[in-house]
């Protein structure tokens, strides 16, 4: 199982010690023990679903709600051209 934790560790370019990667083991082997489990459970005639209940999320009415407000904005700056702020050249 050591060899498999480092096998995995370097596909994920994840740095193990060896004291890690025997810590692993036992870890990752209880985890694929877990999905055997799931795997083995029938589950014939259960209709597949995203979410255990019924539910609709509401949605909001699709309304603009800022309107255009760049002449209001740009009036305190020094200097604008096209709707666009004109600014310092700093790179020669």
């Amino acid at each position: 199982m050591e060899i498999d934790v480092k096998k995995v560790a370097m596909l994920a370019r994840i740095r193990l010690t060896d004291d890690e990667a025997a810590e692993l083991g036992p870890q990752m082997k209880n985890i694929i023990g877990y999905v055997e489990q799931l795997a083995s459970v029938d589950t014939e005639g259960v209709e597949p679903t995203a979410h255990p209940h019924d539910v609709a999320l509401p949605q909001r009415i699709d309304v603009v709600t800022n309107t255009n407000r760049r002449e209001e904005l740009q009036e305190c700056a020094p200097k604008t051209e096209s709707g666009l702020y004109v600014v310092p050249k700093v790179i020669e």
